[in-house]
């Protein structure tokens, strides 16, 4: 897998919390990777003691660096989408190799569609495709919302190529798990014959929990790291199409952006909004508590919104587009509000910020729904079940075929 410390994004946090609750039962091995100068026993020290971490030094090139440019241009003459050609490590493959040459697994499980490069083309173990996006989806709803040609044509490309890659992963590994029922059915159409289940997404439901401090009137937040494009597209919309005509009701509304290395773009466009943003944060908590209202005004992405789910844990009113709130099993005006156009969002914004006893009937149906259904002791064992029927299930000679093509096309 990628990185998987410190906890600054839904995935990592999806990845740790599976990870956590596995190691309670099950003597579980991470490959992954840690920056250069971090610390690389962290992870280790917050997971359970059957938990064996092996961190690899390792830093993918960042968007708009040279080192990106070089990976997207190598990747240009290859098969393979930049997306997957930047998280390629030798470090990680050695280690992974070694590994299973000396001690033998019940299983692997590649932690995202960038993992699979990085499993040892050898391997006789059933392998399981943790999916937690359709990713080439994600790059093609980014392609179909540029308008700049000279932007739209390497996007196509990309999505084409992150999709054809994705088939075959998919078709390799002996069974791959979604996170939601609408994942998991673009997957098995996207490639027959495969193997998938779904499993949904949880939340720590001791962490985030309703908070008894004071909330700052009219104020609405997101949270989400601001690196990953759709969170940046989503606040850049938000606050040029949405936010006017929310302030246009609500004059003294604000708003926070919460989330790890914003842009030079949103940071310049919030400031001529007077808008706050924070950056990376010790605990999401206290920002999401101090705010009425949740916004999630979500254009592009896939996979579920951890991002909900915590917030509908703290009892929060969610207000969010279908593409934010896609995959999860929410009904509109019962646990979260769903609006489209900036003029339907904005007045569903409004309201809530006007009318106290809807945003507390909808905050508490979505913290009823996911101490029921959603909390990570309950998700991870249908995670494990999922596991079990791999194992069980899996065709070795099958596995090692297929897993060789994917590799070495």
């Amino acid at each position: 897998m990628g990185g998987l410390w410190p906890l600054t994004s839904g995935g990592r946090q999806r990845s740790f919390h599976t990870l956590a609750q596995l190691a309670r039962r099950h003597d579980v091995t991470v490959v992954t990777t840690h920056a250069p100068g971090e610390d690389g026993g962290r992870l280790a020290a917050e997971l359970p003691a059957r938990a064996t971490v092996i961190s690899v030094p390792f830093a993918p090139p960042k968007q708009g660096t040279l080192r990106f440019a070089a990976s997207l241009a190598a990747s240009w003459c290859t098969a393979d989408p930049v997306d997957l050609h930047k998280w390629t490590s030798a470090g990680v493959r050695r280690a992974a190799s070694t590994l299973l040459a000396e001690r033998t697994f019940d299983l692997v499980v590649a932690d995202f569609l960038s993992a699979v490069p990085n499993v040892p083309r050898s391997t006789r173990c059933p392998t399981v495709l943790f999916e937690h996006n359709v990713e080439y989806l994600i790059w093609k709803r980014l392609c179909d919302l540029e308008t700049r040609w000279w932007r739209r044509l390497p996007l196509a490309i990309e999505w084409r190529k992150l999709r054809r890659r994705e088939i075959q992963a998919c078709r390799a590994a002996s069974m791959t798990i979604a996170v939601s029922d609408d994942d998991a059915r673009r997957l098995a159409d996207l490639a027959p014959g495969a193997r998938v289940l779904s499993v949904p997404t949880g939340v720590d439901v001791d962490y985030f929990t309703p908070g008894g401090g004071p909330q700052v009137p009219n104020r609405l937040v997101f949270s989400g790291s601001m690196d990953w494009y759709p969170n940046e597209d989503a606040m850049l919309h938000f606050v040029e199409a949405i936010l006017p005509l929310v302030r246009r009701e609500v004059p003294d509304a604000s708003l926070t952006i919460v989330g790890r290395r914003p842009s030079a773009k949103v940071q310049a466009l919030a400031r001529q909004a007077g808008v706050q943003v924070t950056g990376t944060v010790d605990d999401v908590r206290t920002y999401v508590g101090e705010a009425p209202v949740y916004v999630v005004p979500l254009r592009a992405g896939g996979g579920t919104r951890l991002k909900i789910f915590e917030a509908l844990a703290m009892g929060k009113p969610v207000v969010s587009t279908t593409v934010g709130a896609e995959g999860l099993a929410l009904q509109s005006g019962r646990d979260v509000v769903i609006a489209d156009t900036p003029e339907a969002f904005s007045a569903a914004v409004v309201r809530l910020l006007r009318e106290p006893a809807e945003r507390e009937a909808i905050g508490a149906a979505g913290r009823a729904l996911v101490e029921a259904r959603y909390s990570w002791a309950s998700v991870t064992r249908a995670f494990e079940r999922g596991l079990q029927d791999a194992v069980a299930g899996a065709g070795a000679v099958r596995d090692v075929r297929e897993a060789r093509a994917f590799t070495e096309a």
